[in-house]
């Protein structure tokens, strides 16, 4: 308990959830959450932690939104299902002077809605604004916040503390999901997070957000796409994405990799192609692919234009990757063979893994090491966009 609350005095929130009032859990946390909200924030004030670590919920934006008749923010109210124990929330909350927590994301919308507008996800370039009132929008993200300060403001909180607990953009799993795609947004946001503007319905406000995610999370479930295991802006191996300038000037210079990573042999298991029995090619795909990640192998991902044979290789090399390289894991019923030509193409990468571990389990010498470099080495990220 007391290395826990070392920890905690460290720390500036408690997450209680995530998103329990999502339409998809079919209210299943509706009257459990508070409850939980209140008994955490209470155990904190009893350590005497109270005063400076706040208990929060961090909820789907999928609680509040504006009607059909009338998409503009300013007609945005709470979801009428859950604006009763919303409210609820809000003013436990606001008596302990903790933030409402939300996570925006555009992309999301993007994915979607086949007819929403590209443009409108991003923070520049050409789109057609909305207009609500005096209000005119040029982003999805500004329009998502205001129709929350909207519904607060409707609720009796028009001064509420708002902290976006997520926000993000994949790099694959998706024809939007790409590097250039998650450069922009991620960009975008954080210039218009330190830009000081606001939004329109509170101009010149600080915008308090947490960038998601780090790192890949290859096992994380797919079942809302298989962009889910993508939002990192770090590889697995602690390497940038891409160029990520964390004071908004763009020099793409904010993000360093992590150094002194060991990798496994520069060795991969791809299809043998002289292999002429292929009866129980799709079988071996299949179990490759089930226990390991193949996710960009999917529509619009970065190794969707691999050949039927590129699509065996690269599964039998994930799996081949993700159990050390071990020399019984590259058989697949006699239709895989090692090679050291590294069969990468194009944008599609076939990695090789860290030594000593993989990415889906934290061994003392592998990724665990990783993580804690990119964690320590990244702090600064998080005070500067908060």
């Amino acid at each position: 308990m007391r290395n826990l609350v070392n920890d905690l005095f460290f720390s500036r929130y408690v997450a209680v959830g995530n998103e329990p009032f999502l339409q998809t859990y079919n209210g299943t946390y509706l009257h459990v959450t508070l409850p939980a909200l209140k008994n955490i924030q209470h155990a904190l004030n009893r350590a005497e932690l109270g005063s400076h670590v706040k208990a929060t919920v961090p909820f789907n934006a999928d609680i509040y939104n504006s009607p059909g008749s009338n998409p503009v923010p300013s007609a945005g109210d709470f979801r009428p299902d859950v604006r009763d124990l919303t409210i609820e929330v809000v003013q436990f909350l606001n008596e302990n002077d903790a933030p409402f927590t939300v996570n925006i994301y555009p992309f999301l919308s993007l994915y979607g809605d086949p007819n929403f507008p590209l443009e409108f996800a991003f923070f520049d370039g050409p789109k057609k604004p909305i207009t609500d009132g005096d209000s005119v929008y040029t982003n999805a993200f500004d329009a998502n916040l205001d129709t929350l300060i909207w519904s607060l403001d409707k609720a009796g909180y028009p001064d509420m503390q708002i902290m976006i607990g997520e926000v993000g953009w994949p790099t694959d799993g998706d024809k939007n999901a790409n590097i250039q795609n998650a450069k922009r947004f991620n960009q975008g946001l954080i210039r218009h997070a330190l830009s000081g503007n606001g939004t329109p319905k509170r101009k010149g406000k600080n915008i308090d957000v947490y960038l998601f995610s780090l790192i890949d999370e290859n096992a994380k479930a797919i079942a809302p796409g298989s962009f889910e295991r993508h939002w990192g802006i770090f590889e697995f191996d602690g390497k940038p994405k891409y160029g990520l300038d964390l004071m908004g000037l763009e020099d793409d210079k904010g993000l360093a990799p992590v150094e002194g990573v060991r990798y496994q042999l520069r060795r991969w298991c791809v299809l043998d192609p002289e292999a002429t029995e292929l009866s129980e090619l799709p079988d071996s795909i299949g179990y490759a692919c089930s226990q390991s990640d193949c996710t960009a192998l999917g529509y619009g991902s970065s190794c969707n234009h691999l050949s039927a044979e590129g699509n065996a290789s690269y599964a039998f090399n994930m799996y081949y990757q993700l159990n050390n390289q071990g020399y019984w894991d590259c058989d697949f019923s006699g239709l895989a063979l090692v090679t050291d030509k590294d069969p990468s193409e194009e944008d599609c990468q076939f990695p090789v893994m860290i030594a000593y571990g993989h990415s889906l389990v934290l061994n003392r010498n592998g990724l665990s090491d990783v993580l804690l470099g990119i964690v320590v080495g990244n702090l600064l990220f998080l005070l500067l966009l908060s």
